[in-house]
Formats: C-alpha cells, sequence, structure tokens
C-alpha cells in the first residue's frame, strides 16, 4: 500500500527544521538586545513540540546562527564565532526536559503549572544570557564596554520575549484543546475576555501609546509605567489567561513608544511591565484555580441538587402508588364488608345492620381520606390549580370551620411536575404550619407563576388571620389530621424550597402571619 507523503519521517523532520529556521529568522529582524522575540519561539518550541522532533529543531536554529557566524567571523574573531555557531536552544532542552518530566509543567493535556513555565522561563534566561556576554567578551573588535549593562540587557530581553510570546500561546493551546475551530470562532464572539480586550484593553494601551510618545519628561515615563494596569485588571479578571494577553499587549506597546534604541527609559519600563507580568501570572494563576474551584462547587451543587429533585419525584410516585392502592382496598372492603352484612342480615336486628353499614362507610370515608392526603385525587386527575381549590386541604378547612380561599395566575401550567408537586407540598406544609397555634380562622393562599432569565418560576404566599368568634367554633382535630404536614416547623418548608432553589420568609402582621416562598424550575425555557 502507497503511503502518503507526510507519513514519511525525515520529510516532516525536514518540515520543521525549515518552518523553525524561516521563524527564527524573521522574529531576529525585529528583535534587538532587550527586546528578544526569537527567546519566545525557542522556549515556545520545546514546551510544545514532541521530544522526536527536537534535533529538529537544533538544525533550524544552527543554519541561521551559521551562516550569521560565518559572516561576521572577519569582523569579531574567530573566538567569537565559535560561541556563536553554538545553537542556544541546545542548552535549554536539559532545562525544559527536566521541567516537562513527570507532568510538572502540563499536568493534564488542557492544564499548564505558571509556577513551573515561570522557573524554566527564568533559567533558560539566565543560561543564554551567559551565552550572549561570553560572545561578547570574546569578540576582538570592540570598544570598552559595559558588560555588566549589556548582561542586564540580555537577560531582560530574553526574559521579556518570552512573557511576550510563550505565556500567549499557552493560553490559546488551552483553549484549543478538546475544542473544533468551529467551535473555538462561535466561542470567542461571545468570550468576555475577548471582548474586554478589544473593547477595553487595546483602546487603553492606545490612549497610553498615544501620551508616552508625544508627551515628553516625567508624564511620558507615567505613562509606561501605567500600562501594567490593564494587565492587573485582566489578571484579577479572568486569571494568568488575562494577564498573559495583557503581558503581551502591554510589552508591545512599551516598544511602540521607544524613542531610540538603547532609551534607558524605555528599558526602565520594560522592566517594570516583566515584573509585572510575572506578578500578574503567579497571582493569575492562583485565581484560575480559585475559579475552577468555585466552578466544581457549582457543579456539584447543581448535580446534588438534581438528585435532591428525582429523589423527591420517585417519593411522590411511590405515594401516588400508596394511594391507589389505598383506593383499590378501600373498595375491597366495602365489598366484602357488604357481602358478609347480606350473608348475616337475618341474625341481625335492623338497628344493628345500620350501625355497621354506617361504621363501614366511615372506615371507607377515612381511607378515602388518607389516600386522598397522599395524592389528590384532583390533582391527579385536573392538575394543581384543582388540588389547591378543590382539593383535601379546602375540603379539610372547610369542614373544620375555617376560611378558605385561594388565588392562582400566571403560567402555572408551564410549570414542570415536580415543581407542581413541591408546591402542593409546601402549601400543605405552609398550612400545617400556620395551623399548628390553633389561632387561624382565615386562610388566603396566593400562587404566582412566570419566567426571567430563562428560568421558570413561582411564588407562593400563604396568609393566616383569625376571627375570635369563628375561632371559637373551629373543630382542630379534624383539621390537623387531614392536613398532612410533617410537624417540623419552618425548618422542612426550608428544606423542601432549597431542593428547587428557593428561599422561604415568615412574619407575623397584625392578627395573622404570613409565609411566602420562591422556587425555580430546573428545566430550562
Amino acid at each position: 500500500m502507497r503511503t502518503r507523503i507526510w507519513d514519511n519521517i525525515w520529510l516532516r523532520q525536514l518540515a520543521v527544521a525549515v518552518g523553525y529556521a524561516v521563524s527564527y529568522t524573521l522574529l531576529r529582524e525585529i528583535s534587538f538586545s532587550h527586546w528578544v522575540l526569537f527567546a519566545g519561539l525557542r522556549l515556545c518550541a520545546l514546551m510544545l513540540m514532541p521530544y522526536r522532533y527536537w534535533p529538529a529543531l537544533l538544525v533550524g536554529e544552527l543554519l541561521p546562527l551559521g551562516y550569521i557566524s560565518f559572516d561576521c567571523m572577519e569582523q569579531y574573531g574567530w573566538m567569537w564565532s565559535a560561541v556563536m555557531v553554538v545553537p542556544p536552544i541546545g542548552l535549554a532542552m536539559p532545562i525544559v526536559r527536566f521541567c516537562r518530566e513527570q507532568h510538572r509543567l502540563f499536568p493534564s493535556r488542557s492544564i499548564t503549572s505558571m509556577n513551573v513555565f515561570l522557573l524554566c522561563a527564568l533559567l533558560v534566561s539566565f543560561v543564554w544570557t551567559f551565552a550572549d556576554t561570553t560572545a561578547l567578551v570574546l569578540a576582538t573588535a570592540q570598544s570598552p564596554y559595559d558588560y555588566r549593562a549589556a548582561a542586564g540587557r540580555y537577560f531582560l530581553g530574553s526574559y521579556t520575549g518570552i512573557l511576550t510570546v510563550v505565556p500567549l500561546v499557552l493560553a490559546v493551546r488551552e483553549k484549543l484543546m478538546g475544542m473544533a475551530m468551529r467551535q473555538l470562532l462561535a466561542s470567542m464572539s461571545e468570550n468576555r475576555l475577548v471582548l474586554e480586550t478589544v473593547s477595553l484593553l487595546l483602546p487603553a494601551l492606545a490612549l497610553l501609546v498615544w501620551l508616552a510618545s508625544g508627551v515628553a519628561g516625567d508624564a511620558s515615563q507615567a505613562a509606561r509605567m501605567a500600562m501594567f494596569l490593564p494587565v492587573a485588571w485582566l489578571a484579577l479578571r479572568h486569571g494568568w489567561h488575562g494577564a498573559a494577553i495583557g503581558g503581551t499587549a502591554a510589552s508591545i506597546a512599551v516598544i511602540l513608544t521607544m524613542p531610540v534604541m538603547h532609551d534607558h527609559e524605555t528599558v526602565q519600563a520594560q522592566a517594570f511591565i516583566a515584573f509585572t507580568s510575572t506578578t500578574m501570572l503567579m497571582l493569575g494563576a492562583r485565581i484560575a484555580v480559585l475559579h475552577q474551584r468555585e466552578r466544581q462547587e457549582r457543579t456539584d451543587s447543581r448535580l446534588a441538587l438534581a438528585m435532591a429533585q428525582r429523589n423527591v419525584y420517585l417519593g411522590e410516585l411511590q405515594l401516588r402508588q400508596t394511594s391507589y392502592a389505598l383506593e383499590q382496598m378501600s373498595g375491597a372492603i366495602q365489598a366484602s364488608y357488604t357481602q358478609l352484612l347480606g350473608r348475616l342480615r337475618c341474625l341481625l336486628p335492623g338497628t344493628d345492620e345500620r350501625t355497621y353499614y354506617r361504621q363501614a362507610a366511615v372506615a371507607q370515608h377515612q381511607i378515602y381520606r388518607l389516600a386522598d392526603s397522599l395524592y389528590p385525587l384532583s390533582w391527579r386527575d385536573r392538575g394543581l390549580p384543582a388540588a389547591l381549590r378543590e382539593g383535601s386541604i379546602p375540603r379539610a378547612l372547610d369542614e373544620g370551620g375555617i376560611v378558605y380561599w385561594c388565588d392562582i395566575q400566571g403560567e402555572i401550567d408551564q410549570l414542570s411536575t415536580s415543581v407542581h408537586m413541591a408546591l402542593y407540598r409546601l402549601a400543605s406544609e405552609a398550612i400545617a404550619l400556620a395551623c399548628a397555634k390553633r389561632n387561624v380562622s382565615k386562610v388566603r393562599v396566593r400562587l404566582r407563576g412566570g419566567q426571567s432569565g430563562g428560568r421558570r418560576w413561582a411564588v407562593l404566599c400563604v396568609d393566616s388571620d383569625v376571627d375570635y368568634e369563628r375561632l371559637a367554633r373551629v373543630r382542630w382535630d379534624d383539621i390537623q389530621s387531614a392536613l398532612g404536614g410533617s410537624g417540623m416547623g419552618l425548618g422542612a418548608l426550608k428544606d423542601r424550597a432549597g431542593i428547587f432553589e428557593g428561599k422561604v420568609h415568615a412574619r407575623a402582621h397584625g392578627t395573622g402571619s404570613r409565609i411566602s416562598l420562591i422556587l425555580f424550575d430546573p428545566e430550562l425555557v
């Protein structure tokens, strides 16, 4: 079977070497001693490329360096040329290998350890600074030179170049992991980091660049130093991803304000931005961990709520099955009782027969009320509004002598079945709680439904009041047994409402009290 061209390992190695050499040459054209962008390219390549392509990277850097070394040998001497031909990327390979081993740099495919990256950046910057300074010392054609200042510029250039390129690439890498290009483009249009970068970061830096370029003296330097503010703001908002984007933009903005190549104030501003970017990357990494922990806690909370809601729904289904069984048993008991009395009719006086029939009717009615309190028949047949207006609760209050009134408005029918069940149980619990002190003669239930922010909600309000003339005629024993409350008080209301992300408020007013609560439908609109 014929193999594809790209399957050839040597062709891939050649492509990596040529691609790296071209990229290195292009970035070298826009770099200088205190802003070495190709240092960021080196570290990116070592961090992200598989180990099998490292020899190709070594060859790719050796090609342009060999040309520069040979071309400038007569000017700087063979010793400088011998040092310059050594690829700095090879000096950094042991350090990067150490940082990548055992998942130190990338604990997982989509996570970057920012502390390990910063350590790696500092170490390779020191190594490359030593190599560049050694080459400068060995150069033959040179005037008296301040080697300490040169070493400082070399270190700042390498470290700033790394901070300008690598964090941004690592942030993009994390976003690309497990995401198709179409999904990435769609998410970028709604990503808050992208929107804030375009609408706030870039305009702010453009204004500061204009001020630093057009204003002389201390104000110009202050404008350069102020470029760290957008970096800090994005880091606090979006973690180290924000610091990476802000640091890259701020570093480029500082260079745009540079009046001459070795401007001392520009170098100072670069050093300040590098220090700020380092601090913000470390702080941003910690903020990112806290954000991830918060998102995980929200996810765990939603899963726990969903599990609790499913358990409530299963509990209601069991109550419905129990209610059905009680109804069937009630009919069977009535039929058996009637058949038994029919067989014994000749042996019983008429008075006893009527008494037994009355007792059978009372027993059947009690079983019916029990079944209806477990799962109301009106709810089963005509829904929640009918259960609250005509179910076991209104009948029990009316038979006991308490005035009951129910008002329902809004999109109640749009709520899910589990919320309907919760509303009925909460209404029953709230009415039982209002009647617990036996100082109630009027009960008013109001139910409202609606939606906002893509979620449906329901508000239940139970008002109780007392008329002492009517209170004396209330039959409490008949009411308490029919309401079906748990008897656990306000805590039971709050626990049941909390399953649907609801809140409960209770307060007394005048001669009565009010219990109000809100529930949210777990199903999105």
